[in-house]
């Protein structure tokens, strides 16, 4: 059994509770064989049916419909009682023509990886030093290098080889699904939090091909904007 238990709650009307259950089963499924072994992060998931609350000391991941719906969550990574949670829109998923279990696939392995955001990795490779937001999932986050589980399309996500500059093309493996062939590169749809020491832009979204988005304003309570406010400030979850 996992130290880490995590509360998997359907508060969506788009999405079927059952259809949430059976997600959970193959998300994990994707934890227990693919991303613990590479990431050191188990957790044991458990679906709470329509009616029911998390218990005591659970981490929540919550399927909703909208960023407006989850404005009663502040949008939070903590909760009131300090613990981490997810939250996964699904119907903004199918309105933007997204897979949904993807998302919350890769809402679930980014907490796990991270669960405080505060971890980054620093690297002072050719172009100068840079800190790299410890965000597993984004660099290729799209849905066509998702894979499938039990019919399930689920994130593809990063591994520690990522972050690491010394590894020569194609001598590691880089992503679960094998799309990456280097160290730090972005597949298309992806991007990367980075605070560029010598630029003095502070954190930005770094995209394909070296472009810097740094007017790309990241929405409240994302992760990306949770990285530009200090810990003490955050407010916690109402979840």
């Amino acid at each position: 059994m996992a130290d880490v238990k995590i509360a998997v709650v359907n508060r969506s009307t788009v999405v079927k509770d059952d259809d949430v259950a059976k997600l959970t089963v193959a998300l994990q499924r994707q934890v227990t064989r693919d991303f613990a072994p590479v990431w050191g992060c188990p957790a044991d998931l458990r679906f709470v049916p329509g009616g029911k609350d998390p218990g005591p000391g659970e981490w929540w991941l919550v399927v909703l419909d909208n960023s407006d719906q989850a404005g009663a969550l502040g949008y939070h990574q903590m909760t009131n009682a300090g613990l981490p949670i997810s939250l996964a829109f699904a119907k903004s998923a199918m309105e933007a023509k997204s897979n949904w279990t993807v998302t919350v696939s890769h809402e679930l392995l980014e907490m796990l990886a991270d669960p405080n955001i505060n971890l980054t990795v620093f690297d002072q490779g050719p172009i100068g030093a840079r800190l790299y937001a410890y965000e597993v999932c984004d660099p290729c986050e799209a849905d066509q290098f998702g894979y499938e589980i039990d019919g399930f399309l689920l994130s593809d996500f990063v591994y520690p080889t990522w972050f690491e500059y010394f590894w020569k093309p194609g001598s590691a493996q880089f992503d679960q699904t094998r799309h990456i062939t280097k160290p730090f590169e972005l597949l298309t749809g992806g991007y990367i939090g980075i605070n560029d020491f010598a630029s003095g832009f502070g954190w930005y979204q770094l995209e394909p091909e070296g472009a810097r988005n740094a007017q790309a304003i990241p929405f409240q309570g994302s992760r990306r904007q949770r990285r530009t406010v200090p810990p003490r400030m955050r407010l916690p979850s109402d979840a």
